[in-house]
């Protein structure tokens, strides 16, 4: 692939295809790819082979829809195939409610969110011919679903734990049929191991404890449950997120005692801190480990590492001569899956122009369905405002994943709708937000830069559309520009620095609209697009 061969790296291209009208051929000899592999918040994640197919799940935390699978036929380029929950139906905080009238016909606030909340550190497994997805939430229990295809669709959700602070949950089914689960605590640590019915949807037992050492292996977390020759192991992050490093341990029953050894670290290498992720082998035999490296407002994005076995330990990355522990590689040989598939890209930009929305969208919490629609306006996204007092409490506003390391985000939005008190525009959504757009008030509709709750007003519109452009650079700051005529976009303001992080997401651009006035006002979406120009050359 030429790209690969000028070192470009893997997302700096326009185009999203899906993997059905993407070519599939052999890597070249010699073709390499270069980390990260996704430029993109897909944290905590794990993967999984079937045939040919290789699908990754990932965090999703309080987004709706939640936990997206995306899949690869080469393990370096990904497209977003869909998701697991259609909703998030664990607690009503998932749904932002606002003023609620009782039986007795008193309004009551019984307003909140599930900021940090919703979707952690998912695993995917095959078994007996059904997809297993298996995750935590923090506030309510372990939960698992099923899918005959991973496209789904998917079962509800099951609780297998009804308990609040656990985290990080895996599955294994043994080679006489049992089940077993693992996860950790909130807070990360110790390792607990269940026994499950064969079907998964229940733990036999209130769990034991089979690994830990905070001396040695502090902040242990993410479990991943595997054997191999015999033995039992488990591929875990240990000693935090910025910092902390890889240990597999090992064996030969699965309940221990574990013997541990460190199998990846930062080393000699710029990459402080890989962590949490699974393995994976091609059909030729060749491991493959997928873990997140945190980088502030791009959130935690995805590499891929080369991983062997010697002495039946696990080795992960490059080890340099000397070394016991590997470090991570910056650009290897690609994997030998027998597809290289270049033109598959995550999916960004849209028309509106489906019935339904693109994989990419997600909403923050679940949104009230009442209150957009496709279909009211062909070709356009309909969004009506919702009452709230700030932007991190609207609900119905529309999301995707920051892409790096740089993008730049243009929508067209029509405002001869909106009504006095409502504001809408295009944000890069996190703690303290900013976003550019519109507000009307007394009739008029004015430009509006805002940045931590701070609005300041520009200048009064008078057309009914406006472009609105978000340009994030590697220096994980935004710069908003508008256009009138669709050509010549005017800056304004300066610079804003994006939150390093956000409800352990990243940055997110999103389409959103309020009202602090009586509901009624709405705007329409013509269109959202994303670019990820190449960097300049030195």
């Amino acid at each position: 692939m030429a790209s690969i061969a000028r070192k470009v790296p893997v997302l700096m291209l326009l185009s999203a295809f899906a993997l059905g009208g993407a070519s599939v051929t052999a890597a070249a000899p010699g073709a390499t790819y270069q980390n990260p592999i996704l430029y993109a918040d897909y944290s905590d994640p794990d993967v999984l082979r079937v045939g040919d197919d290789y699908y990754l799940v990932a965090s999703s935390f309080h987004f709706s829809p939640g936990i997206p699978i995306l899949h690869s036929r080469d393990l370096v380029h990904w497209s977003i195939l869909g998701h697991v929950l259609p909703r998030l139906p664990f607690a009503p905080e998932y749904d932002m409610p606002g003023p609620h009238t009782l039986n007795d016909g008193i309004s009551k606030p019984v307003g909140g969110t599930r900021y940090a909340g919703g979707v952690w550190a998912p695993s995917i497994r095959h078994h007996g011919g059904l997809f297993y997805v298996y995750w935590a939430t923090p506030d309510e229990g372990i939960f698992m679903a099923t899918a005959a295809k991973p496209e789904g669709p998917w079962s509800a959700p099951v609780k297998v734990i009804d308990q609040p602070l656990l985290e990080d949950p895996c599955p294994f089914w043994d080679d006489d049929g049992q089940a077993w689960l693992v996860h950790s605590r909130h807070g990360a640590g110790p390792l607990i191991l269940h026994r499950m019915s064969p079907d998964g949807k229940r733990v036999l037992d209130t769990g034991e404890v089979i690994v830990e050492d905070k001396q040695n292996l502090p902040i242990l977390e993410g479990p991943k449950f595997y054997k191999r020759n015999g033995w039992y192991y488990i591929l875990a992050p240990f000693g935090g997120v910025s910092k902390g490093a890889q240990v597999a341990l090992r064996s030969r029953s699965i309940r221990g005692p574990y013997e541990a050894k460190v199998v990846l670290a930062q080393g000699r290498s710029a990459l402080e801190g890989p962590h949490q992720g699974g393995w994976v082998e091609t059909p030729s035999g060749q491991g493959w480990f997928v873990h997140f490296n945190s980088t502030g407002a791009f959130g935690r994005i995805t590499y891929l590492e080369p991983l062997k076995w010697v002495d039946d330990w696990p080795v992960i990355g490059d080890v340099l001569p000397g070394a016991e522990t590997g470090q991570p590689v910056s650009e290897h040989a690609a994997p030998d899956t027998g597809s290289w598939t270049p033109n598959v890209r995550l999916q960004d930009s849209d028309a509106f122009s489906a019935p339904r929305l693109g994989p990419q969208w997600e909403w923050n919490h679940n949104p009230d369905d009442g209150a957009w629609s496709l279909t009211a306006r062909r070709g356009f996204l309909r969004l009506n405002a919702l009452p709230a007092e700030h932007l991190v409490t609207a609900r119905n506003t529309l999301t995707q994943i920051l892409q790096g390391p740089s993008s730049r985000i243009t929508t067209r939005i029509e405002i001869d709708h909106m009504t006095d008190g409502q504001r809408a525009g295009l944000t890069l959504f996190g703690v303290k937000p900013s976003w550019i757009g519109v507000v009307q008030e007394g009739g008029k509709a004015h430009l509006t830069l805002a940045s931590a709750g701070v609005e300041t007003a520009g200048s009064v519109l008078s057309a009914p559309a406006v472009e609105l452009r978000a340009e994030v650079g590697a220096d994980q700051t935004v710069r908003y520009s508008y256009s009138l005529d669709g050509r010549a976009f005017r800056p304004m303001g300066d610079p804003i620095a994006l939150a390093p992080f956000s409800w352990w997401k990243g940055s997110r651009p999103g389409l959103f609209t309020f009202t602090h006035g009586a509901p009624g006002g709405s705007i329409d979406v013509d269109w959202f697009r994303v670019e990820h120009p190449a960097p300049a050359a030195p």
